[in-house]
């Protein structure tokens, strides 16, 4: 039996318990898991890189000394010529592991319409891809992210955009390596149309990379596909998400805004979308703003998703 000091004591101990798992977000748990993690894309780099005042090798490095971040996506631009260099991809497996930093996905482009009316081309751009698969392989990654382009008919190109992904697919199943769909222009850029493409391949390592601006279909027309409709669409076939980032105005803290088109993204807005998906996985920041330098966009952008993390989790 209890006496009156025991009592107390206890009693205050449950009420402090009580009152400090009120006081932890909805998210947390015996792991304390995040509603999403972050991650940097390296096209975020992409005009320091091209000016090879930073060169690829010094991607991680930078990714975790100069923002905090352990994931990163990167570009075959900034390699193209080293696909299958073995010694070179090996020494940027080592420097991401010196870092402590995940290798997610390598961006491809150039290498062709997976989509191409040629027959013959639209197996070359499959082939093409290849390498990719096996240098993401290499360096531990999850996925290689491709473009679906194509020309035609709306439902010619489903069917040939469907065609290329498909076998790039079953190359990429073989290495255990995913086939994610950027929207990328043209009807890539519709997210319906995408979603069409994905239901069409109906292959588990086939998906999409929502990216959260890249909705303009035809930007000389000023065509644009609703971003938020968009990424709704797109995001049950989600591996990965592409948190687009161009210019800030602190009187907004969770919108950025492409000054050149009049553009906006509401970040509270569009990750519930993302979330309400079920998706809890990397987002990660591709800056492509005018106004703040590379290195300033990017904290700027990670600062973005830190205040839509805090500001969701309170819901």
């Amino acid at each position: 039996m209890l006496n009156r000091r025991d009592f107390l004591l206890r009693s205050s101990l449950t009420a402090a318990g009580l009152a400090a798992s009120l006081s932890l977000p909805r998210t947390a748990s015996a792991a304390d898991k995040p509603l999403f993690r972050i991650s940097l894309a390296q096209w975020s780099l992409h005009k320091a890189l091209f000016a090879k005042t930073i060169d690829n090798l010094d991607f991680a490095r930078i990714t975790r000394k100069e923002f905090g971040i352990d994931a990163i996506e990167y570009v075959n631009q900034f390699f193209k010529d080293k696909a299958t260099d073995k010694e070179y991809l090996a020494e940027m497996k080592k420097r991401a592991a010196d870092e402590g930093v995940t290798s997610l996905l390598i961006m491809i482009d150039g290498e062709g319409a997976l989509g191409d009316p040629d027959e013959a081309k639209r197996t070359k751009a499959v082939e093409n891809h290849y390498r990719w698969v096996e240098a993401a392989k290499f360096l531990g990654c999850h996925s290689i992210r491709v473009n679906a382009q194509s020309s035609g008919t709306y439902a010619d190109q489903v069917r040939l955009a469907a065609d290329g992904l498909r076998r790039l697919t079953e190359f990429g199943a073989q290495h255990s390596i995913n086939v994610i769909v950027e929207n990328h222009g043209g009807l890539s850029s519709n997210g319906a149309w995408l979603a069409e493409v994905m239901k069409t391949v109906n292959l588990p390592g086939c998906g999409t990379l929502p990216d959260f601006g890249n909705f303009a279909v035809d930007r000389q027309k000023g065509e644009w596909y609703d971003r938020y409709t968009g990424v709704k669409e797109l995001m049950p076939f989600a591996k990965a998400v592409s948190a687009k980032t161009y210019d800030f105005d602190e009187k907004r803290p969770f919108v950025t805004f492409d000054s050149r088109n009049g553009k906006e993204t509401d970040y509270v807005k569009m990750m519930k979308i993302v979330l309400e998906a079920g998706y809890h996985g990397y987002v990660g920041i591709e800056y492509e703003g005018t106004v703040a330098d590379e290195m300033t966009g990017i904290r700027k952008s990670k600062e973005l998703l830190e205040r839509t993390h805090a500001e969701l989790s309170r819901v």
